[in-house]
């Protein structure tokens, strides 16, 4: 999803020299939050049906209809969507979101409710969405926080120490969880972190309720650095990726008028961009943890080499130690506090 996508372009935009413009940074942070959103949900409803809690999926997976809408609506996927790219992001937001129609299924006065929050731009549906979903949040913690079910199933269970969770390479709100306040977009700021002003929950006893705890709160800060994303990208209009067509093509009406700017486009989607030789890494505050890109090249337009650091990895390596002194039951509630997703460990 599009937190992938961001370290994939940090690394290149690094080896390139490459200048993304203010606004392209700026959406660029609020879909990565949104992604965190999109992840954070996912995981809090699989994570609660694994341990029993049936109902917190049903409402999770409800918040991930509209986020999946913003997804859409700028790139067209719900899921996969290749919006950012080298040098910026595909395209600037849109002025107007796709709406419902009449269908068999529903009638017109259920339309009319759906497309109530969609009758202006992509913009308004964010802002709207980031007014009501802390209330949303609360509704997850009334099910959960002080349920003792879910409590017995997750305080004490997987404890891992600070020392011990820095030695096994934990990272995001794993790490956090334990007690260090270690987040890249604070210790390590890319794009306009630096600007946004957010808070690094953490937690005391290092266990799964504590990283619940953390990924719930996690969940609001987002929410805060969408709504700051949202009021600056209202103010000020601007362009989205960078003017250098070597990197990035030209718009449509430029390649049509120009012959310059045709032979850029051709080398562009026939040949792709020669990046200069060298290495460099770049990494995101994923919503799992520490997501890095280290790339190789040879000057041709494909690396010689890319390693991706994926956080799951080295969480999963964590089983067995977490996992010790503990029923079978709780390896469910292990496997879930770790967030893991099978892909990013399967080599």
């Amino acid at each position: 999803m599009m937190c992938n996508e961001h370290a994939y372009c940090l690394a290149i935009e690094k080896m390139m020299g490459v200048e993304v413009p203010e606004r392209a940074q700026y959406i660029r942070v609020m879909f990565a939050e949104i992604t965190r959103l999109l992840n954070h949900l996912l995981w809090l409803g699989a994570h609660g049906l694994d341990c029993g809690a049936m109902n917190v999926l049903i409402y999770a997976f409800r918040e991930r209809e509209d986020l999946f809408d913003m997804y859409e609506a700028v790139s067209g996927a719900r899921m996969h969507a290749a919006y950012f790219r080298p040098g910026g992001v595909y395209r600037d937001l849109p002025d107007a979101m796709p709406q419902y129609k009449v269908s068999k299924v529903k009638n017109e006065r259920a339309i009319r409710q759906l497309n109530e929050n969609r009758q202006g731009s992509l913009l308004d549906f964010i802002e709207d969405f980031t007014r009501r979903f802390p209330a949303n949040v609360d509704e997850y913690e009334t099910l959960l926080t002080d349920n003792r079910i879910w409590k017995q199933r997750t305080v004490g269970i997987g404890v891992v120490s600070p020392e011990r969770a820095l030695n096994l390479g934990f990272t995001g709100p794993m790490l956090r969880g334990s007690g260090i306040a270690w987040d890249l977009r604070k210790k390590q700021p890319y794009d306009v972190y630096d600007r946004m002003d957010f808070d690094i929950p953490v937690g005391k006893t290092g266990d799964s309720y504590d990283r619940y705890l953390v990924r719930v709160q996690e969940m609001r800060e987002s929410n805060k650095i969408i709504q700051q994303c949202v009021a600056w990208l209202r103010a000020n209009p601007g362009p989205v990726i960078t003017d250098n067509h070597k990197v990035a093509p030209p718009d449509r009406e430029s390649m049509k008028a120009n012959m310059e700017e045709l032979i850029h486009h051709f080398k562009l989607f026939t040949e792709g961009f020669r990046v200069p030789e060298g290495e460099a890494y770049a990494a995101v505050e994923h919503p799992k943890g520490e997501f890095g890109i280290y790339i190789v090249s040879d000057g041709a337009n494909k690396p010689y080499r890319l390693k991706i650091r994926a956080p799951g990895f080295a969480h999963l390596a964590a089983m067995d130690e977490m996992s010790r002194g503990h029923m079978i039951a709780d390896a469910v509630a292990v496997i879930g506090t770790m967030d893991i997703v099978f892909g990013e460990i399967d080599r």
